[in-house]
């Protein structure tokens, strides 16, 4: 295989730089929907549903009280007021989990619980803050009469069958991340078991002799591993299973091999930092060029241009940069689309502004994302750089709540000037 000088400029002429959209589009023709499979309600928080939801009861599945309360007929009670009490004669109490047999005739009231079944005859329920009866402590014998003081119209304070949902309702759709209250719904109308899309399972491996595990006692001419645990939580977050490979010496056979391992492990795609650029002891590349497939490196961006692409045994291929900063930023731009796609979920716009910029801005021509803060003042959203835009400098993108985007081409953007920001959190 060439090596040095030579083979830089071998693979340069076979791989010129690749627009970011362009790269984007043929990245993500790589990635399908996985699989489904079926996960129990309390583990379904943040999976993606992967089918459609259809109501098979009425919520609520029976007309129910809204309020501690009477249960009344409106008709009865239509005169009621401070210097007219109306007396009814209490018939029945209902607490929430019963079901009542009598029914309500004229003049006549059964004591009612919040969540408890409207009793046939009764068509309002009076909260007890407009009766005589003040206390609706839990053991309080029920009362034989009680006095209303204020009207109540038909219908008032109880929920009718359906008010919520009704039979045959879709309730949820494929493609929504289920949301605490989305579980909640769906334990409302009795389901245990929730189609969900597969999630995605990253392979993650460190290549580099010159990385050491964060605790390890530091030595000449080390550095502790952090793109691992960044690209770790960007899997978790965006919603895949991350399977950390460990760090990998630089060597062809132990690349191979942990490759190898990892896709005996079951993963969908293989995520590494660093090992593919140009450099002599750059394995990762090699690997995927001789036993491999290498279909895309080097990209028009800034910070991330040596961007591999390829497949190993079939099994798709990111390689980022080294460079924390350019690992992350090629995170967002490239492996979270594949993963969204993966995942069944919709590709959503990123979250942008106009913004106008506090500073002059230089670029060498590429597409850059460089890190900025981003404020909200009266006229509009201002941003400013984070401090020095290298992207071994982590720090920078710590203080950052915005990548600032400068398009391919511009190499000069002067300070006032607008300038899209797309934000990491929301706003």
């Amino acid at each position: 295989m060439p090596g040095g000088y030579a083979h830089a400029k071998l693979m340069s002429s076979q791989f010129p730089l690749t627009p970011i959209a362009e790269a984007q589009a043929r990245l993500l023709a790589e990635f399908s929907q996985l699989t489904v499979e079926t996960v129990p309600l309390a583990h379904a928080i943040g999976r993606v549903l992967a089918e459609t939801i259809i109501s098979q009861i009425d919520l609520p599945a029976f007309a129910n009280s809204s309020m501690d309360g009477f249960a009344v007929r409106a008709l009865d009670v239509a005169d009621a007021g401070d210097k007219q009490r109306v007396t009814l004669k209490v018939i029945a109490d209902i607490p929430a989990g019963t079901h009542p047999e009598g029914r309500i005739g004229p003049g006549q009231a059964a004591r009612i619980m919040t969540g408890a079944p409207i009793p046939e005859g009764a068509d309002a329920v009076v909260p007890v803050e407009d009766t005589d009866i003040g206390i609706r402590s839990a053991g309080v014998d029920v009362p034989k009469i009680v006095q209303v003081h204020r009207p109540a119209a038909s219908g008032a304070n109880l929920r009718p069958p359906g008010q919520d949902v009704c039979k045959g309702d879709t309730v949820l759709t494929p493609g929504r991340r289920l949301r605490p209250q989305d579980v909640g719904v769906l334990a409302m109308l009795g389901t245990s078991q929730i189609p969900v899309f597969r999630q995605p399972r990253a392979g993650i491996l460190s290549p580099g002799d010159e990385l050491l595990p964060p605790g390890a006692p530091i030595e000449p001419g080390k550095i502790y591993d952090a793109n691992s645990y960044v690209l770790r939580g960007l899997v978790t977050q965006t919603g895949g299973l991350a399977l950390p490979l460990g760090i990998i010496p630089d060597d062809f056979a132990a690349v191979r091999q942990s490759l190898d391992e990892a896709i005996e492990n079951g993963v969908d795609f293989l995520l590494s930092s660093g090992g593919v650029s140009v450099g002599a002891f750059d394995f990762v590349r090699a690997v995927l060029e001789q036993a491999g497939e290498l279909t895309l490196w080097r990209v028009n961006m800034r910070p991330g241009k040596p961007l591999a692409f390829g497949r190993y045994r079939g099994v798709p291929y990111f390689g980022l940069p080294g460079n924390p900063v350019s690992a992350y930023v090629g995170f967002q731009v490239f492996v979270k689309p594949a993963l969204i796609k993966m995942m069944g979920l919709p590709q959503l716009p990123r979250l942008t502004r106009q913004v106008r910029l506090l500073e002059a801005i230089e670029s060498d021509g590429r597409e850059s994302y460089l890190r900025a803060y981003a404020v909200r003042e009266a006229e509009g959203w201002v941003a400013s750089l984070t401090g020095h835009q290298g992207s071994g400098n982590l720090r920078s993108l710590v203080q950052a709540n915005a990548l600032v985007i400068v398009p391919a081409g511009v190499k000069h953007v002067p300070a006032g000037s607008q300038a899209e920001a797309w934000f990491f959190d929301g706003l």
